[in-house]
């Protein structure tokens, strides 16, 4: 016969302690039934309660009444002799009434075995399913689990709405050497605002944090996380990912059209929702002919000025717009356009706020510790220690997320530059050579090594772009080649030189003639964006159509004949939204775009200047498909500096036309101007910005023009053109 436990054993002194004070390293083996003198023992603490009864969960019988221990709610005692396990409930009241609750202490874990071996490793790259909080049923029970990473906390909790955000309540499990902490929480489910409460091994308890790997989050100024499931999604974007897989984009139009979702479009001062954008910018999009669609960070982040670039919830798609289903909505209708979605991820640094990744469990456990490397001084952010094993592995999961369960078509990289130099923007004596003296940040390129070929085997038809303004060699080469693997590179440099070249007056351009042709010096070292984004349009740099010189007409025409030059040139094309219809003022994320502006035809004969060129651009091989090649261009005019005007060929394979573009970026108009051709016979004109329907003079080639064998420029053929005043003339040949 076993004896009855005394009631020392029922917990001892210093249990009782710790549990009370929220302060026990091993809750679940203390709490729940456990046995002592060969008899359960039912430990709770349940604060609040002043009595407790232990319930059969099936029929709802009585077993025990279990005493209380403590007046903060702690109670433990023995069950009848000769009980068994069984699933139980329980059953507290005080003299507000009484209620029934599942014993979280009473579940198994939940991570298995090899999800246990992997987070250890630092080699999970499914963390999205096993990490965070997922409604689910367990053992037979509806409830979310809850899993976070914190390897160096003395005890981690779940608070929230569910338990009065009391840290007593929900003290996790954690796995053994993984730094893993885990519970399910009966009876938690979607929309539960949640928080870690942790304590730091020396006993301070830190601020409360946002799940790192949580899927959804509180409007701001709210930073709690949400309880939401990511799954249940049916896809209906079957054919456009089938036609992805095994693309080769470097051949392919690519036309993007960069947004912020916040000021596209707004209902008076509200956001449009993900599926309002779905109803409106889609259609938008889809008419103006842009291949692809960029957005500004949806990653959850505190600050509407950051445009998203200081993103909290790597995981979470913005609350503003709606929820994670509501944000594949909108993917899926882009797809059903035809419209690929790159998403801008910024893997290069987080912001300082108290709820975020910043000293996590206590200690610098995803940021450097020495804010020689840890610390971004431009931006007042923390930087990720790329040569932790968990970190890297923390982010590359995460681009799989973005690609896997949105089904994203690319992910343009943000700041890559500020992660390749341990130097980047620091004064001297503020930087951390690397192991060769060098100041190249080794941890940061095996990162960025390790993230493309991770995404790219992993995910069929998806790209990587990078955000990389110095000369560092192989950006867009594979890794196998040396290079970093990404797909694609911004061309920063074009964009300065020929911004720089547009703003000044066509008086003066005869003496930077090169800002506009240095860029073929290197246009197929890498496989390069032209980009004229978001950073080009604020912060006093004035919108585009405002960096040109001379009065209304001649920035209007600057405009025209700068977007013909860059439609023509090698490398994929990026735009800012508002760009495309020449916006006056600098974008403002706080407001719409100018649509009124409209009304007005010059505003709207740029919009369909690129609404054409996006038309004859993916109608023209020759403009996209040797992109990377310099096989696929041929000078016409290069040196005609003083007269400021450019002409060029391109081509495409075997039997596609080949396109010329004639560049005149003065004033002047040019009536009989010979210029060299590739190829003999009919040239059709089939662009013009000067044209009238676009706001400008309507001078033009009559619809062509006649290649003769008249030797010009270093070309057998040539023809007399009409080159239109601040315009650019795009030909094709017709044979």
């Amino acid at each position: 016969m076993a004896r009855t436990p005394k009631r020392a054993e029922w917990i001892g002194a210093g249990e009782a302690e710790a549990l009370r004070t929220a302060d026990h390293g091993d809750p679940f083996g203390v709490l729940g039934l456990h046995e002592a003198g060969g008899r359960l023992v039912l430990r709770a603490l349940v604060p609040g309660a002043e009595t407790l009864a232990v319930l059969d969960r099936d029929g709802g019988r009585i077993v025990a009444e279990i005493p209380r221990v403590h007046q903060d709610g702690l109670f433990a005692g023995p069950l009848p002799e000769g009980t068994a396990r069984f699933a139980y409930v329980l059953r507290a009241a005080n003299a507000g009434g009484e209620w029934t609750f599942e014993d979280p202490y009473r579940f198994g874990p939940v991570l298995g075995e090899m999800d246990e071996y992997l987070l250890a490793e630092g080699t999970h790259l499914r963390l999205d399913e096993r990490m965070g909080a997922h409604p689910c049923e367990h053992e037979g029970v509806a409830g979310t689990v809850f899993t976070v990473w914190a390897p160096n906390a003395r005890r981690v909790s779940v608070v929230g709405d569910f338990n009065d955000w009391d840290g007593r309540r929900g003290m996790m499990r954690r796995r053994g050497a993984t730094g893993v902490w885990e519970i399910f929480l009966p009876g938690v489910g979607e929309g539960a605002r949640y928080k870690y409460e942790i304590k730091a091994q020396d006993g301070t308890l830190l601020p409360l944090k946002a799940d790192p790997v949580g899927f959804f989050a509180e409007m701001r100024p709210g930073t709690a996380s949400v309880v939401c499931g990511i799954g249940g999604w049916t896809w209906n974007d079957g054919d456009w990912m089938a036609r992805r897989r095994g693309a080769q984009f470097v051949d392919a139009p690519m036309s993007i059209y960069e947004v912020h979702l916040g000021s596209w479009r707004r209902d008076g001062d509200r956001w449009l929702t993900y599926r309002e954008l779905a109803d409106t910018l889609v259609p938008y999009v889809r008419d103006m002919g842009f291949t692809h669609v960029e957005l500004l960070p949806v990653s959850e982040h505190p600050f509407d000025g950051s445009w998203g670039y200081q993103p909290i919830g790597m995981f979470a798609p913005t609350s503003r717009f709606g929820g994670p289903a509501d944000f594949k909505a909108l993917i899926e209708a882009f797809h059903a356009a035809g419209i690929g979605v790159i998403l801008d991820w910024v893997p290069g640094h987080f912001p300082t706020d108290a709820h975020g990744l910043g000293q996590f469990d206590g200690t610098h456990l995803y940021e450097h510790a020495d804010p020689r490397q840890g610390f971004h001084l431009d931006w007042n952010t923390l930087i990720y220690n790329f040569g932790r094993r968990e970190v890297s592995n923390y982010l590359i999961a995460n681009a799989l997320y973005w690609c896997r369960q949105f089904h994203i078509d690319g992910l343009r990289v943000d700041a890559v530059a500020s992660m390749l130099y341990l130097d980047y923007s620091r004064p001297e004596g503020q930087w951390v050579p690397n192991k060769y003296g060098g100041n190249e940040n080794l941890d940061a390129i095996a990162f960025l090594k390790q993230m493309n070929q991770v995404v790219y085997g992993a995910i069929d038809g998806v790209m990587t772009v990078a955000e990389e303004s110095t000369s560092w060699p192989g950006v867009s080469r594979p890794t196998d080649q040396g290079g970093l693997g990404f797909g694609y590179k911004w061309n920063m440099g074009w964009m300065n030189d020929t911004l720089a070249y547009m703003a000044r007056e066509p008086v003066h351009r005869r003496y930077h003639h090169n800002q506009m042709t240095f860029a073929l010096m290197y246009a197929f070292s890498e496989n390069f964006v032209l980009p004229i984004s978001h950073d080009e349009v604020v912060h006093g740099k004035r919108s585009l159509v405002n960096k040109m010189p001379g009065d209304t007409w001649h920035k209007f025409a600057n405009l025209r004949a700068y977007l013909g030059f860059m439609w023509c040139h090698p490398g994929k094309k990026l735009l800012f939204m508002g760009c495309e219809f020449a916006q006056w003022t600098e974008w403002n994320h706080a407001v719409q775009l100018d649509w009124p502006a409209l009304g007005s035809p010059r505003h709207a004969g740029v919009q369909s200047l690129v609404r054409d060129l996006n038309a004859a651009y993916r109608a023209n091989p020759a403009l996209y498909r040797r992109d990377t090649e310099g096989g696929g261009f041929a000078w016409l005019e290069v040196n005609a500096a003083d007269e400021s005007i450019l002409a060029f060929a391109r081509f495409g394979a075997g039997g596609e036309p080949a396109v010329a573009a004639l560049c005149n970026f003065t004033p002047v108009p040019r009536t009989a101007r010979r210029i060299g051709l590739p190829a003999p016979g009919r040239w059709e004109e089939i662009v013009n910005t000067d044209a009238a329907e676009y706001g400008g003079s309507g001078l033009g080639n009559g619809g062509a023009v006649i290649a003769e064998p008249i030797p010009c420029g270093g070309h057998a053929w040539s023809a007399a053109c009409v080159l239109p005043p601040l315009a650019t003339v795009i030909l094709r040949h017709a044979g």
